[in-house]
């Protein structure tokens, strides 16, 4: 059974030194939310206006944000409360976003910080201690729910884990967006990687939408464009109106692009079927994976592209071949997953094809004919 300590017990403190264990203690990073700690006599910074910046003299893009974590169901934390070891243990938030305390019963934290519950809870129970000071540390973090939707091959919502740092201080190790974009099977080939939105609920009701280019992280290694992601964050990936070929190339080889697609190679090739290439792979390379062209009976000039489009229609458009071309829209298109590519019959094959269907067909009766 647990003891009720004294509850006029002294505790001698300052509030800078209350704040500063709150901090250490719960795993706060030494800059962004931990700065903002209010001094004695100055009002709470609200999280929602925290700034974008990591440090004000030393430019930083804007999208460089501070992240605080927001507690939820699920959450497992450690409550210490300072000269009362009756108190100080480890608790799991409950579905109803409360903890369940002694001597105060449910208290709400969903969607509060590890410091703002920290308050909450000193708040609570001073009008039973004097003095009280409590830290909170987050010891093992629920999975975040985040959506993506638009060009990518999965869209859909995913449960992305969090990892508390080595060592056991909590502070969570946030999922990106490159890393939500790989889980939810890579971009697809039209996808503008140049103005991703990600939609962010605010505690004003007033969604925040912000805006990450991915171009800059591949072109210039700037890994601020690699957001870290919050719970219910909402990824929307629009399509490309267009692409240059060396873009399309540098794309394919990204880490958050899919290893392969998947092409049909039919008709008058070596070894027709269902081949796997890089994505925007050019038709020409395609037609190379299936073997090439069977020079005995393929109409090498030209090729059908048939191409299935996401409203379920397909388009079909004749190509002219030229292998000494590079990647281009005309002679040699970057294929998408999912086409297919028709090889023809030369017409020498096509008359030699007709030739033998009619005599098989004379050969079929010439045996009843011998009957009479």
């Amino acid at each position: 059974m647990m003891n009720t300590p004294k509850l006029k017990g002294s505790i001698q403190s300052t509030a800078s030194l209350a704040i500063l264990m709150v901090g250490l203690m719960a795993g706060v990073p030494p800059v962004g939310l931990a700065q903002t700690s209010a001094e004695p006599g100055t009002s709470e910074v609200s999280p929602d206006s925290l700034p974008t910046a990591i440090n004000a003299d030393t430019p930083t893009p804007s999208l460089q944000m501070v992240e605080a974590y927001t507690l939820g169901a699920g959450d497992r934390i450690y409550l210490d409360f300072f000269n009362v070891p009756e108190y100080t243990g480890e608790t799991q938030i409950l579905t109803d976003g409360t903890l369940n305390l002694p001597l105060i019963g449910s208290l709400a934290v969903q969607g509060m910080s590890l410091r703002e519950t920290s308050d909450a809870i000193t708040a609570a129970y001073g009008q039973l201690l004097r003095n009280p000071i409590v830290t909170v540390r987050l010891v093992s973090p629920r999975p975040l729910r985040v959506s993506i939707a638009g060009e990518v091959n999965r869209p859909g919502s995913y449960a992305m884990s969090l990892g508390a740092e080595a060592g056991g201080t909590g502070e969570p190790q946030w999922p990106t967006v490159t890393q939500v974009i790989q889980t939810a099977g890579g971009i697809t080939q039209q996808a503008d990687i140049s103005n991703i939105r990600i939609q962010r609920a605010q505690r004003s009701g007033v969604p925040q939408e912000i805006t990450v280019n991915l171009w800059e992280l591949l072109q210039q290694a700037d890994l601020s464009q690699d957001l870290p992601l919050r719970d219910g964050d909402t990824i929307l990936i629009a399509t490309a109106t267009s692409l240059q070929p060396a873009e399309a190339t540098q794309l394919s080889t990204a880490s958050f692009s899919p290893n392969t697609i998947q092409v049909g190679v039919v008709g008058e090739v070596v070894t027709p079927g269902m081949v796997e290439v890089p994505p925007n792979t050019p038709l020409n390379q395609a037609l190379m994976a299936a073997g090439g062209f069977d020079h005995r009976r393929a109409r090498t000039s030209r090729v059908d592209l048939i191409r299935l489009n996401p409203d379920g229609s397909a388009t079909q458009r004749t190509v002219e071949i030229d292998f000494s071309q590079g990647i281009n829209e005309a002679s040699n298109p970057a294929l998408r997953n999912n086409d297919v590519i028709v090889v023809g019959r030369s017409g020498s094959a096509s008359f030699s094809d007709t030739i033998d269907s009619i005599f098989g067909t004379i050969g079929r009766f010439i045996p009843f004919f011998g009957l009479f």
